[in-house]
């Protein structure tokens, strides 16, 4: 796995603290790699999910340290996400 993905694995679980997410999620940064996002908490992975959200590592990084909103970043074509909308949601609101 990359140091990107490695890092990210980091700061998703420096910031979902003590939240859970009833569901899984995945984000993959391109050309990086991806990580997974569920009851278990967050861990480098490619696995299935209910909700993958794929960027690129700026736009994470950016989205991560609260720079880009993610609705405006897939309202941009930055982010896009296949699957479950709601869990999407679910996502934003935690790391909001």
């Amino acid at each position: 796995m990359s140091d990107i993905v490695n890092a990210a694995v980091e700061a998703l679980s420096a910031k979902l603290g003590d939240s859970t997410l009833d569901g899984s999620a995945k984000f993959v940064i391109e050309g990086e790699g991806a990580l997974i996002i569920d009851g278990d908490g967050v861990r480098a992975s490619d696995d299935e999910a209910d909700v993958t959200l794929t960027a690129d590592a700026d736009t994470f990084q950016s989205i991560l340290e609260g720079d880009t909103n993610a609705t405006a970043a897939f309202m941009g074509g930055k982010l896009s996400v296949d699957g479950d909308m709601g869990m999407a949601m679910k996502l934003g609101q935690i790391l909001s």
